[in-house]
């Protein structure tokens, strides 16, 4: 499942992406909000105790170092992790968003092992960036191949970071700061959809209830 499951999460994206608009589309903002709050429900009631009760030096720094990865990285991808789409038509092949995205995924992979409910939590954020992605994508004239290119690159980097980590057992002596700095990404990513989730950053009574929905099943979960 941790290595079928993101496989799943990106085609089920890029199906939405052919059926509806994601930039217009009620529920698909609703879905995104309830995306973000889940994923950082996961992030604090699952991966912060973890780190911090290691007993490991330290981890508040990688936090924060994961932070600033994250905003690097939106630079390159202009945000596509939280929900934002630029419809471009120049048909050059995005190589920028596509490593920027590929490092987010693998980095977000890494933890995945250790964690189902964060395993929950990272495809249920997957499903709309995918379809933000392919929406992008589609319209960016690159060519149905190469969107095929990008996408499967796109959907292999969260197996294979969970994959990594479970392989090679040097990753184990760092386990504890990556995943700091995967909770650093997490934050950035979750609290940034949940401040964009309306407009003028207002909350309606049915985004305020898919946040809720989604902090309290995850700590059901």
């Amino acid at each position: 499942m941790i290595y079928l499951l993101p496989l799943l999460a990106v085609v089920t994206g890029f199906g939405i992406s052919l059926f509806i608009k994601p930039s217009s589309s009620t529920g698909f903002q609703l879905l995104l909000s309830f995306s973000g709050a889940f994923l950082l429900s996961v992030t604090v009631f699952e991966l912060l105790p973890e780190v911090y009760t290691s007993g490991t030096s330290g981890v508040g720094v990688f936090i924060m170092l994961g932070l600033l990865i994250q905003i690097f990285l939106e630079f390159l991808s202009k945000g596509v992790e939280h929900g934002h789409m630029h419809h471009g038509q120049t048909g050059k092949f995005p190589m920028l968003l596509l490593i920027s995205l590929s490092l987010h995924s693998l980095l977000e992979g890494f933890p995945l092992n250790s964690s189902e409910d964060l395993l929950h939590g990272v495809v249920v954020h997957k499903i709309p960036v995918a379809a933000i992605l392919s929406t992008f994508l589609l319209h960016s004239k690159i060519g149905k191949l190469r969107v095929i290119l990008f996408l499967s690159i796109f959907a292999v980097m969260t197996p294979l970071g969970s994959w990594l980590h479970a392989n090679f057992e040097i990753l184990d002596t760092y386990a504890v700061y990556i995943y700091a700095v995967v909770i650093g990404i997490f934050l950035h990513v979750s609290t940034t959809i949940l401040f964009e989730a309306s407009k003028n950053h207002t909350f309606n009574a049915s985004k305020l209830g898919v946040v809720v929905l989604g902090i309290i099943l995850a700590y059901l979960l």
